[in-house]
C-alpha cells in the first residue's frame, strides 16, 4: 500500500515521494512513522481515506494541510487554509533567536510576520523567562497564530503576546522603542517575478510569500522600524530570499543604526537570513541628528 501511494507521489512531482507515502499511513493509522512496520493492516475504511488524502495530494495540496500541523523545532503548530506553512530552514533563525535571548535574564523578543507563531513559540518554549511578542497581520494568520498560542499556553508554556498590526506601520510597537532585546521577522521576502513550487503558489497566502517587485517591501521599513525597537546592543535577525544576499546586509549597514552585520545560510548552502546588532551607543553612525529627526 505504502509503495503504490510512493508511486503515485513520485508521478504527481513530489519531492519526498516515499517519506510522505509514510507520513500519511501514519497518520491515517494513528501510529508514529516509525512504528508503521509494527502496524496492523488497513482496514478498507483507513484504505478509503488514504486514497483520499493521496487524491488531494497528487492536486499539490500541502502534506501539512492534509495532515493538520507541522513540525518546528520542538513544537507542532496547528496550520491550514490562510497560513503560511513554516518551513525548516526558519528553524536556524529561531534557533539563533533563542541562543541570543538565553544571553539575558528576562529578555524581551519580538516576532514580526509571526503567521502560525511558529518562531515566537519556540523561544517561549525554550525560553521560559523571556517575554515574547508576537505581531501579524492578516486575519486569517492570526486566527491560526492565537489557535497555537492557546494551546501552547495550556500546555505549559510562558503565554506570547500576540498584537494584531502591520509590520510596515511607522508607530508599530511604539510602547517598547528602546526597549526590545531581540527582534526576528520572517517576512513576505520572494520577488513577484520568481515561479513558486504549486504547493505554494495555490496555497500560502500571496501577502505571506511576495514582498513586491524586488521582494524587499516589507523588509526596508522592518529594518527602519528595528533600530527605533532594539535597546542599545539588541540584535535583529530577518530571513530574506537567496538572492538577497547582499541586498539585506547593504540595507543594514546602509541604515547606519546597526553594527556587527552578519550575513547566514542554511543547512543547504543558500545564503537565508541576516542579523545585525543595534549599535551600542545608541546613535546613528556619523548622522545622529538625522536619526534623531527620523524616529522621532
Amino acid at each position: 500500500m505504502i509503495n503504490r501511494v510512493a508511486r503515485a507521489l513520485a508521478a504527481a512531482g513530489v519531492e519526498a515521494p516515499r517519506a510522505e507515502a509514510e507520513q500519511l499511513a501514519a497518520y491515517v493509522l494513528d501510529v508514529p512513522r516509525g512504528r508503521l512496520a509494527l502496524a496492523d493492516g488497513f482496514t478498507p475504511a483507513q484504505r478509503d481515506r488514504l486514497d483520499a488524502l493521496v487524491g488531494r495530494r497528487v492536486t499539490r495540496e500541502p502534506l501539512q494541510h492534509l495532515l493538520g500541523s507541522a513540525g518546528f523545532r520542538h513544537l507542532e503548530l496547528a496550520v491550514g487554509p490562510g497560513v503560511f506553512v513554516p518551513r525548516p530552514e526558519t528553524e536556524l533563525l529561531a534557533g539563533w533567536g533563542i541562543e541570543r535571548a538565553r544571553e539575558h535574564a528576562a529578555p524581551l523578543v519580538v516576532d514580526l510576520c509571526s503567521g502560525s507563531g511558529a518562531i515566537a513559540l519556540a523561544v517561549a518554549q525554550e525560553v521560559p523567562a523571556a517575554r515574547v511578542v508576537a505581531v501579524e497581520r492578516s486575519p486569517a494568520a492570526l486566527a491560526w497564530l492565537r489557535r497555537n498560542a492557546a494551546d501552547r499556553a495550556a500546555a505549559g508554556d510562558r503565554p506570547v503576546e500576540v498584537v494584531a498590526a502591520d509590520v510596515t506601520g511607522p508607530d508599530l510597537l511604539a510602547g517598547l522603542a528602546g526597549r526590545v532585546d531581540v527582534l526576528l521577522c520572517n517576512p513576505p521576502y520572494v520577488p513577484r517575478s520568481v515561479a513558486v513550487p504549486p504547493e505554494v503558489a495555490g496555497h500560502d497566502p500571496d501577502e505571506a510569500v511576495f514582498g513586491g517587485a524586488d521582494g524587499l517591501d516589507v523588509i526596508r521599513p522592518v529594518v527602519r522600524r528595528a533600530a527605533v525597537l532594539l535597546r542599545p546592543g539588541g540584535v535583529i535577525g530577518i530571513e530574506h530570499d537567496d538572492t538577497h544576499a547582499a541586498a539585506v546586509p547593504a540595507l543594514l549597514r546602509g541604515d547606519g543604526r546597526y553594527d556587527r552585520v552578519e550575513e547566514h545560510r542554511d543547512l543547504a548552502g543558500r545564503s537565508r537570513w541576516a542579523s545585525a546588532s543595534r549599535r551600542a551607543d545608541g546613535t546613528h553612525a556619523g548622522t545622529a541628528r538625522a536619526w534623531q529627526t527620523d524616529s522621532s
